[in-house]
């Protein structure tokens, strides 16, 4: 495993994380605290350090599992979470950022990871004003004065191009972006990591697979079960279109030899803003074949700026 700084904090992160929207059972599986338990005892035996999630992943549901699959190895992790979005229903959120409720919702995901502190505390994909809800920031840096939180992020929407909250990010006190990227998604190379750059701003890289589409295993007509995320707020054109480029990517840039989940990872690291990319696993095969990527020697002649 390799490891980089998260921005200008003292957090040493892997390249590869865990993502973990799938244990809250929007991706068309439910989850058993064994399997959760032998996904991240296998990720910690790769040397992967960092978890993301959110308390909206199920009502606290995937924080539950990890605190219960961490709990007494706390010191080996750097566990970032998030709030804004509290879980109403499957597939559906109310949009909450409060100071009081979100000091709330910080005290459910310490309690839900059985953990006295997180370490990267995440503004999740709010609006503009939202962002600038008065006393927010005030009451999370106090959080922090009180050791509840090492470092704040924000993680901007899909949809969004974040430049106010971009431009804000060093003046409310945040450490790190999480933000969509990969090679179907690669709006935020030019202002996002330019910034993240200039002020030493940690990156995050959430959905490198496309929602699983960059894994290679989806034909044309391929259907996906009501209870997964991608049939209910992915229109079928979309993912249509997404599969057909995925099969040209396939055919086109990804070495016969390499895996193309391994190899999609691969990319989005090569890009010097991406601290760490932290795509999702449902199983400990998943997770040893997205650990494999930190040891892919790649060179994008895509963009300028790329490393090998």
């Amino acid at each position: 495993m390799k490891y980089r700084r998260l921005g200008k904090t003292d957090l040493k992160v892997s390249v590869i994380g865990v993502g973990t929207w799938q244990f809250g059972g929007e991706w068309g599986k439910d989850f058993e605290q064994s399997e959760v338990d032998s996904i991240l005892g296998t990720a910690a035996d790769l040397g992967i350090n960092l978890i993301d999630t959110a308390e909206c992943y199920g009502d606290h549901t995937s924080e539950a599992f990890i605190g219960r699959a961490i709990e007494g190895k706390r010191d080996q992790w750097v566990v970032a979470t998030k709030f804004g979005h509290k879980f109403h229903r499957p597939f559906e959120r109310d949009h909450v950022y409060d100071p009081d409720e979100v000091r709330k919702q910080l005290e459910g995901s310490l309690r839900a990871l059985r953990t006295d502190v997180i370490d990267l505390y995440q503004f999740h994909s709010g609006t503009d004003e939202k962002f600038d809800t008065e006393g927010l920031w005030e009451m999370l840096r106090e959080q922090q004065q009180a050791g509840k939180i090492r470092h704040l992020g924000i993680s901007l929407g899909k949809g969004y191009d974040g430049k106010h909250q971009i431009d804000a990010a060093t003046a409310v006190g945040a450490s790190a972006f999480q933000v969509v990227y990969n090679r179907l998604h690669r709006k935020h190379e030019d202002y996002t990591f330019k910034v993240a750059t200039e002020q030493d701003l940690g990156v995050l890289a959430r959905v490198p697979l496309a929602s699983g589409f960059l894994s290679g295993k989806y034909a044309k007509g391929a259907t996906f079960d009501k209870s997964d995320v991608r049939n209910a707020w992915m229109k079928e054109s979309e993912r249509a279109e997404m599969i057909e480029q995925a099969a040209r990517i396939k055919a086109e840039e990804v070495p016969p030899d390499v895996p193309m989940p391994q190899w999609a990872l691969g990319w989005a690291l090569q890009h010097p803003a991406v601290t760490c990319v932290i795509p999702g696993c449902k199983n400990v095969e998943q997770t040893r074949s997205n650990a494999q990527a930190a040891d892919l020697e790649m060179v994008r002649t895509d963009h300028p700026q790329a490393v090998a």
